[in-house]
């Protein structure tokens, strides 16, 4: 199982949300950068970014911290929020970014998506609110179910489904395993699990199922609920 380290831009800082709301903010570190170096020496091979700025504007609004993250580290790097078209694809591409995570996009155009994946490193990012698929920055709640959406994929060349339950993201209130596993046997793709992670307890029941592939820690770790290290220590 991968550990995904998360750093979520508002504005140009290092920001964790409370169930998506936008004005929930609460600030962590001006210099993300310096996170994902800290990331990087605690032995982390991936690191997930999200221009949460880009994903309600649905283009890219954090290009300065996100470079000078991709300049900073060695680290693999995942990056979604706010990316719609060929273009910006290319455009995170050419900074060196490693995969993009196409998610509002993939409810609205699913061929478009199927089209990049064959093309271009792609993740498909999958976030349900009671189930059903929120967009826009989670602004938007479609009638579409999250592991209906996630059949589509099943065999369009995506790398991995990120799939996060909205109502448990920044609240630590544990993972929703069963939700993950949902979206992982709908696709047969590798899922990894995002939101309300809240300790080592969490990343040991989704290490119980091969069919998760990774887990993201944003909160647990900025709040001192959990040690980045003895997280990749767990899953190695």
């Amino acid at each position: 199982m991968t550990i995904f380290p998360a750093i979520d831009l508002k504005d140009g800082q290092a920001v964790r949300l409370t169930k998506g709301l936008m004005d929930s903010a609460k600030i962590y570190s001006n210099e993300p950068y310096k996170l994902a170096k800290f990331f990087e020496e605690s032995g982390s091979e991936w690191l997930h970014v999200v221009d949460l700025n880009g994903a309600f504007a649905g283009e890219p609004r954090n290009l300065d911290q996100i470079r000078k993250i991709r300049e900073s580290t060695a680290l693999k790097v995942q990056l979604g929020g706010g990316i719609r078209d060929e273009d910006g694809i290319k455009r995170y591409l050419d900074l060196g970014i490693n995969r993009l995570i196409l998610g509002s996009i993939a409810l609205k155009n699913p061929e478009f998506v199927k089209k990049m994946a064959k093309k271009y490193p792609i993740a498909v990012g999958i976030d349900a609110i009671d189930g059903f698929v929120a967009v826009e920055g989670w602004a938007q709640t479609s009638k579409i179910k999250a592991a209906e959406l996630a059949c589509k994929f099943a065999d369009a060349g995506v790398e991995a489904i990120i799939c996060t339950d909205v109502g448990r993201d920044g609240t630590l209130s544990g993972i929703n395993v069963d939700f993950t596993l949902e979206i992982a046997r709908a696709s047969g793709l590798k899922t990894i699990a995002s939101g309300g992670l809240s300790s080592l307890e969490d990343i040991k029941k989704l290490k119980e199922h091969k069919e998760i592939f990774g887990a993201i820690i944003g909160k647990a770790y900025y709040e001192g609920k959990l040690n980045i290290k003895e997280a990749l220590m767990l899953v190695k």
